[in-house]
């Protein structure tokens, strides 16, 4: 599976406080409605600049912070296909793959990416080529379990299509 979108960049740090303010948090989890706030923190124009499939690149540490399960529902429920960063805080990935939403660890691609340039990202060969300079980054790859819980949507996709848990068979 390949995804085809624009970069929209962010340093390194980011917390789920500046994805999603907690404000939002409490009122509601409606993927939509969350997303129409999403970034609010760092960008309040940022859920009407970007289109569908498009990307957030960052630093170090994404999703750092309060475990707050609505801050992948927030990228996601505004459009973005994936999170491409250095690294991430292990409960954001954890909570970003349970809602079927890819967090892919790049070492090295916020110097390989601008904002504005158009990725395309393989899934299946965990590669990314930046269509915009030509060059292809390797990202972390995900273990097959993670990447039948993306194909199914999210933990919950992945227990309606299979009848069990991913780790009941590890």
């Amino acid at each position: 599976m390949k995804l085809i979108g624009k970069a929209w960049k962010f340093g390194s740090n980011i917390d789920t406080d500046v994805i999603i303010p907690y404000k939002y948090k409490a009122r509601t989890l409606d993927p939509q409605e969350l997303g129409a706030h999403c970034m609010e923190g760092l960008d309040p124009e940022f859920p009407r600049k970007i289109n569908k499939g498009d990307f957030i690149v960052a630093g170090e540490n994404f999703g750092c912070g309060s475990s707050r399960e609505q801050a992948p529902i927030a990228i996601k429920g505004c459009g973005i296909s994936a999170v491409i960063a250095e690294s991430f805080a292990r409960i954001f990935f954890r909570n970003a793959i349970n809602i079927g939403l890819p967090a892919l660890e790049c070492p090295g691609i916020t110097k390989e990416v601008n904002e504005g340039d158009t990725l395309e990202v393989d899934l299946e060969n965990s590669i990314i080529t930046n269509l915009t300079n030509g060059k292809k980054l390797s990202y972390v790859k995900l273990p097959k379990f993670l990447m039948e819980m993306l194909k199914a949507g999210g933990l919950i996709g992945y227990y309606k299509v299979y009848k069990r848990f991913p780790w009941k068979t590890l």
